[in-house]
């Protein structure tokens, strides 16, 4: 393990901004005992192992690297899901992209969307999210893969 250099912290404030946490969350690997609704707070938070995309795209012989990071929503009123069972807080999830809707009563609803078709529904009165890389990175094996379905 080795004190992350570039550490990111980004702040969202619209659909625009989502699309570029989202792009940088993308194959990050959480514990389904990591996502927490702090209801009367309304504070969802994620505790996530974030592939360094950005770090990758730096040079063709660079190492492959994950930070520790955490993804913030504020002022949530409902956190909903669907495919997780809470019941198996140390399972794995990848978490795929980041899609966020403005629903008809004016409210977002955000969703996150894993691999396994499991998606958990955020619903919020505005976007105020944070994306915040903590100080150590790890090197790792593997790059994310996708399988590329064909019609």
């Amino acid at each position: 393990m080795k004190e992350a250099k570039n550490k990111l912290r980004l702040i969202g404030n619209n659909i625009e901004d989502l699309k570029t946490i989202s792009a940088y969350c993308q194959d990050a690997i959480i514990k389904v005992s990591d996502l927490v609704f702090l209801k009367k707070n309304k504070i969802f938070i994620i505790k996530l192992s974030r592939f360094m995309w950005e770090d990758l795209e730096k040079g063709v012989f660079r190492k492959y690297k994950r930070i520790d990071s955490y993804l913030r929503f504020n002022f949530v009123d409902k956190v909903l899901s669907k495919n997780i069972d809470q019941n198996k807080g140390k399972k794995s999830l990848e978490l795929l992209t980041i899609k966020p809707f403005l629903e008809k009563n004016n409210f977002f609803k955000i969703n996150l969307i894993f691999s396994g078709n499991i998606i958990v529904s955020i619903h919020s009165e505005i976007i105020d999210v944070i994306l915040d890389d903590q100080e150590i990175y790890r090197e790792v094996k593997n790059l994310p893969k996708h399988k590329i379905l064909n019609d």
